[in-house]
């Protein structure tokens, strides 16, 4: 029997039916590289993984763990902060293989397999001067993402990733293939706009497109003390930027780059990081109210969507814990309280102090969607990454104490992507109470005995 409860025949039988490869402990290096995900905190020892090729090897694969009653993991991208993406003693279902994107320029979709990266379908729609509201860094998994909801540095202009959702194909909790549309099973498709995993595997997705031949990113620094009032005219700049404007407000270790002066390398900084559809010379029009501030490093840069995309990719290897707080407004007092708390992140390190805005075409989007944080216009993000484990209990206490002091000013509900193991009551407040009672009815259809439960769950009605 292999480890964890998995017979040998059983596995055996699992390798002869699927196209791709079963790996197990005993396969040692391969499967260590298999089990590693992006929050090096997690380590965890599946019984086997199914690294998948196809639909069928997927159904092959489900079929498997549930007649062996082993816990059900399902992987793309591998950057849930939770370590969602493994189980202990459990199968995983590992879609990196399918990472096929197929673009149709004159009708301006994709098609992308479950197991792609933000960066196969950023470069597979590039050529062709088109894009979709895609997660900020490049190797996030398109699947989690889009499910969650999807919120990037282009949604402002084009919404969230949800809202450019046409199809989804997914197997079921009993191995059946389902396409989900507007016009087929349009209650799972409502669902798949934020709900998350809880209904199959998604094998595949269709997403609308937009023209982008070109973007402008822009980096503005300064000594932190600069933050409170540099926050301040940055909100009363967002409240009147066009939605071509994209980015946020960050604290920040300055890296050791050629525009950045060397009394603030590695130091912590305030940055205004502007991203805006179109060339500098307008990027910089757009912007004008904030190049006025007497910012003490800029760095501007002209630059495909997919490149913008890549530019910057948090290091792999790092002990992560990462939390949000969805705010209705941002008064001064609020903004004070923000950056008083960007004092406690572990500095130098990866780590960022984040403050991204919404509004635009995210807050214009359906509202009957399950993803009620939509409406509100600041997003609180402290993403937490630190190399030295006794640096754990101080990173997550910096990211819980930014939640508790952005409390008074927060809507309650929030992007479950952004966050990991919050408990119940956060993932319904994610989804919205009348949501979730929607979802739990959704859910008991298409898994009624919750196998698909690492995850934000959502339990069967």
């Amino acid at each position: 029997m292999a480890p964890g409860g998995l017979p040998g025949p059983a596995l055996e039988a699992l390798r002869t039916r699927m196209t791709g490869e079963v790996i197990v402990p005993d396969d040692g290096a391969p499967y260590d590289e298999a089990r590693t995900v992006f929050n090096a905190m997690i380590d965890r020892h599946p019984t086997a993984i199914a690294q998948c090729e196809t639909a069928e090897d997927v159904a092959a694969a489900i079929r498997c763990g549930r007649e062996h009653g082993l816990p059900i993991a399902v992987r793309g991208g591998g950057h849930s902060v939770a370590g969602m993406a493994l189980a202990d003693d459990g199968l995983v279902v590992d879609l990196r293989r399918m990472h096929a994107v197929t673009v149709d320029p004159d009708r301006r979709t994709a098609r992308v397999g479950g197991g792609a990266t933000m960066s196969h379908l950023d470069r597979a729609t590039q050529p062709y001067g088109l894009a979709t509201t895609g997660g900020r860094v490049s190797t996030t998994g398109v699947g989690g993402f889009v499910l969650g909801g999807g919120t990037g540095w282009a949604d402002r202009m084009f919404g969230l990733a949800c809202d450019n959702l046409l199809a989804v194909d997914l197997v079921t909790a009993e191995g059946d293939t389902v396409r989900a549309s507007e016009d087929e099973h349009p209650e799972l498709f409502w669902a798949l706009h934020g709900g998350g995993g809880n209904f199959g595997v998604a094998t595949s997705f269709t997403l609308r497109l937009h023209p982008l031949p070109l973007v402008t990113l822009m980096l503005l620094m300064w000594p932190p003390e600069a933050g409170p009032d540099v926050l301040r005219d940055y909100r009363d700049f967002l409240e009147s930027a066009p939605d071509e404007v994209g980015g946020g407000f960050i604290y920040l270790t300055a890296p050791p780059e050629e525009f950045v002066p060397p009394e603030l390398v590695d130091t912590l900084v305030c940055v205004v990081l502007v991203t805006y559809a179109g060339d500098a010379p307008r990027a910089r029009e757009a912007a004008a109210p904030l190049l006025g501030l007497g910012h003490r490093a800029e760095m501007v840069a002209e630059l495909p969507y997919a490149d913008l995309q890549c530019l910057l990719d948090d290091p792999p290897g790092y002990r992560n814990y990462w939390s949000a707080e969805h705010l209705d407004s941002l008064p001064d007092q609020a903004a004070g309280v923000f950056c008083a708390r960007a004092a406690d992140m572990i500095c130098p390190s990866p780590s960022q102090h984040v403050l991204f805005p919404q509004g635009g075409a995210v807050a214009r989007g359906p509202a009957d969607y399950p993803v009620p944080w939509r409406t509100a216009p600041w997003v609180v993000h402290p993403f937490g990454l630190w190399s030295d484990p006794a640096d754990d209990e101080r990173g997550r206490q910096w990211a819980r104490q930014t939640r508790a002091d952005v409390q008074p000013w927060s809507s309650g509900a929030v992007y479950l992507n952004f966050i990991g193991r919050e408990g119940e009551q956060r993932v319904v407040a994610g989804l919205g109470p009348e949501n979730y009672r929607r979802l739990a009815a959704v859910k008991a259809t298409y898994d009624p005995d919750n196998v698909f439960q690492l995850n934000h769950n959502i339990k069967p009605a």
